[in-house]
């Protein structure tokens, strides 16, 4: 025999979704987080980091990110927008958030003043200089090219 759909409790157009908070969060449940002011320190939420664990991760972007890996600042910002936005609390994690946001602005002009001096100055701005300069020649300087 057949089910019918009202059978089915997977089908049922009146079930009850609040006990998947993953899926369909209760609405009830997290207006009372945002009334009762508790805030996460990663992006994720109740399911993120504790706040201990997040100092420790906080560090380590930071730190790695001197290590030619200045990208890894703009991930600890964006990962840790809540403590950005709350001056207040999670102070330990805050400092090596807004040290990376500081990092990752001053590498983001220093690369940007870069490529717009090598793209408006060009040979007019460096003179003789620029054939050394440019990259896009290597081949033919090392005569990998072919041709000669």
């Amino acid at each position: 025999m057949e089910a019918s759909r009202s059978d089915d409790p997977n089908l049922s157009p009146n079930r009850d979704l609040s006990f998947n908070p993953i899926l369909i969060p209760n609405p009830s449940t997290v207006s009372s987080l945002i009334s009762a002011g508790e805030v996460w320190p990663t992006i994720d939420g109740p399911l993120g980091l504790t706040e201990e664990a997040s100092v420790d991760y906080a560090r380590r972007f930071y730190k790695f990110g001197f290590a030619l890996l200045p990208w890894l600042w703009a991930v600890n910002c964006f990962y840790f927008w809540p403590v950005l936005r709350h001056p207040r609390g999670f102070p330990q994690t805050r400092k090596y958030v807004v040290r990376s946001a500081i990092g990752f602005s001053v590498f983001t002009a220093l690369l940007s003043a870069w490529a717009l001096t090598f793209s408006i100055g060009g040979e007019e701005l460096f003179g003789p200089v620029w054939e050394k300069l440019v990259m896009y020649n290597v081949a033919d300087r090392l005569g990998l090219s072919g041709l000669t």
